[in-house]
């Protein structure tokens, strides 16, 4: 045994995910990374337009994939970009695809030696998730992930709205009364 890993706290956060200070945010983006609606826009509108230029470069994202770019004028030192699913009913791999779009931003957090990451509430916005379901498979990926071996100290579900908000702290509540 190679003695006790250390634990990854989960933390609700209510409010603006361009405001938070930490080593990454995640940005739920569209396929080609270049801005759009919602968080994406905020996010983009908050970097300033060397964002946009750094993500063309990237060449897009494929639905449950990652990329990273710098933070530039944002308080986070970096992004990294992920492409939800569109909610299709629950029949077309949008569970596993949004399970993805998690592990493959926490894979890249741990690679590049992160401490914090902020996630918003990826696909439950124009591409219609249902946010019970959502959070349950963010946390669901977050804790699977970092209970395996990690370099952050926290993670924090953003909610802009107080209901998902209470949701998030709800299910976190439980998931971590039921590992205990």
């Amino acid at each position: 045994m190679r003695g006790k890993m250390k634990q990854t706290a989960v933390s609700v956060y209510q409010g603006d995910i361009t405001k938070l200070k930490v080593d990454a945010i995640v940005n739920a983006a569209n396929p080609s990374l270049l801005g759009g609606g919602g968080v994406d826009g905020a996010i983009h509108l908050a970097a300033g337009r060397e964002l946009k230029e750094a993500c063309r470069k990237l060449g897009g994202c494929a639905v449950g994939q990652a990329k990273p770019t710098e933070g530039f004028n944002l308080p986070a030192r970096y992004i990294i970009h992920t492409v939800g699913p569109i909610w299709q009913g629950g029949g077309k791999g949008e569970a596993e695809a949004l399970g993805s779009c998690y592990k493959n931003s926490l894979t890249i957090a741990s690679e590049q030696g992160f401490a914090s990451i902020a996630f918003p509430a990826i696909s439950t916005g124009v591409y219609g998730y249902p946010k019970r379901q959502a959070a349950e498979i963010a946390l669901a990926a977050i804790r699977g992930f970092c209970a395996k071996e990690s370099t952050l100290d926290i993670v924090y579900l953003v909610a802009f709205d107080p209901a998902t908000a209470e949701l998030y702290r709800e299910l976190a509540a439980r998931k971590a009364g039921e590992s205990a």
